[in-house]
């Protein structure tokens, strides 16, 4: 039977020749991830279940990454109990405060991520992961508990989407406008528990720093995973940062495989993208929205707090000043390493910017950047759900680091392409 990259990698973590959209399965786990605010509760769930035990200390990566550094008592014990039952339980993986960074960045950066394994982390933009031909969902505590203690979950096969990616992106306009443009045409529950397996010519001049911005908001649009295929973008960035095992298995989606539904997007004829609150689906082209009045620009979070987008707002701030409070978050210690030893650094503090080290906090709402009632955020982070920010009468503005930083310049939206 033809199936998709997806049905491959689940049938063969059930040890299945093949399976089909909506069977359900039990399959091995390759690799879980763990962070401070999901985990915590999971190890509790554990522990009240009398098990003591992990099912592969190799195979389970630990990050304190959303309130930290810690912001308060609570989250300080947070960070104390996953620092507590990291070193118990001997996990190799575990990126203490000094090494922690987003997770999401911090996994591909570090060489966790392989082709055609089965991913899953408590948080719901685990789904990032899927750039690399994986198949990566987020999990809540009670799956995270049973999959780091079994290594195994039950998974409902999803049925594939098809995202076409025609075209070849226009000056100024980034992956994180292609997919604020995808969210926008599926809407938010579009491709509600399904795969979104994208494809498509467009796909093929972006880094895989881009590509994971694509695959970081399938869960914006519903989604159960995103994927893109294996190309040689994706070789070369593993052979850069794979350290313990370069082996991995490659899945492609057979020519004759069934999708339940295609979107196709012709990206030559896109401009920088703006989502307005209080959905991701809110999508406007800069030029119907350009002038509206901000009170903050944030730049950083596990869609664009890479070294490429540092570089793409860097690019424009440079020799300018900041209108507005702007926030910049390398996404990891290296990222915030290789930024300062670029000179990124100095352009954003000479443009006036704050810097942080890496932390999910100004994202969520926990800290780092949080927003007053009426205040407006243009960010490049993936939610601006009422509240999200911060304060319930807070506005966040979703964009690239492109548009992020042009409009923390002029202190309203602004189009990026007048300043590059």
């Amino acid at each position: 039977m033809p199936m998709t990259i997806t049905e491959k990698i689940l049938a063969c973590a059930a040890g299945k020749d093949e399976v089909r959209p909506g069977e359900l399965i039990n399959a091995k786990i390759d690799l879980v991830m763990c962070h401070d605010v999901t985990t915590p509760p999971a190890i509790s769930m554990l522990k009240a279940h009398g098990i003591d035990k992990v099912f592969d200390a190799e195979k389970i990566v630990v990050t304190p990454d959303h309130f930290q550094p810690a912001k308060d008592i609570k989250s300080a014990e947070l960070h104390k109990r996953l620092d507590s039952w990291a070193k118990d339980k001997g996990i190799k993986h575990y990126y203490p405060i000094g090494r922690a960074g987003v997770c999401h960045a911090l996994l591909p950066e570090q060489g966790h991520i392989r082709p055609g394994e089965v991913i899953v982390g408590g948080d719901s933009h685990t789904c990032t992961y899927g750039a690399f031909a994986a198949f990566s969902t987020g999990v809540g505590s009670t799956d995270l508990a049973a999959a780091v203690a079994t290594g195994e979950l039950w998974f409902k096969v999803p049925a594939s989407m098809k995202i076409v990616l025609d075209g070849s992106l226009p000056y100024g306009v980034y992956s994180k406008d292609v997919i604020l443009a995808v969210i926008k045409e599926t809407g938010v529950d579009g491709a509600l528990y399904k795969a979104m397996e994208f494809v498509g010519p467009a796909l093929g001049e972006m880094s895989m720093e881009a590509r994971m911005t694509i695959t970081n908001m399938a869960i914006e649009a519903g989604a159960k995973n995103g994927v893109i295929g294996f190309d040689e973008t994706t070789k070369k960035y593993l052979d850069e940062h794979l350290k313990d095992n370069s082996d991995y298995t490659v899945y492609e989606s057979d020519a004759d495989a069934e999708y339940d539904s295609v979107v196709e997007i012709d990206c030559g004829k896109l401009e920088p993208m703006v989502a307005l609150p209080h959905l991701p689906s809110n999508g406007k082209p800069i030029s119907e929205c350009a002038g509206l009045k901000m009170d903050q620009a944030y730049i950083g979070s596990c869609t664009n707090g890479r070294i490429e987008d540092l570089r793409i707002a860097a690019g424009i701030l440079k020799g300018k000043k900041v209108a507005i409070r702007t926030i910049v978050v390398p996404a990891t210690p290296a990222v915030w390493k290789q930024a300062m030893d670029e000179g990124l650094f100095e352009i954003f503090y000479d443009a006036g910017c704050v810097l942080s080290a890496p932390t999910c906090g100004a994202c969520l709402g926990g800290f780092m950047g949080v927003l007053a009632e009426g205040e407006k955020c243009i960010s490049t982070t993936n939610r601006n759900f009422v509240g999200r920010m911060g304060h319930p009468k807070s506005e966040v503005y979703l964009a690239s680091p492109a548009t992020a930083a042009a409009s923390a310049v002029e202190g309203k939206l602004t189009d990026p392409r007048t300043y590059m």
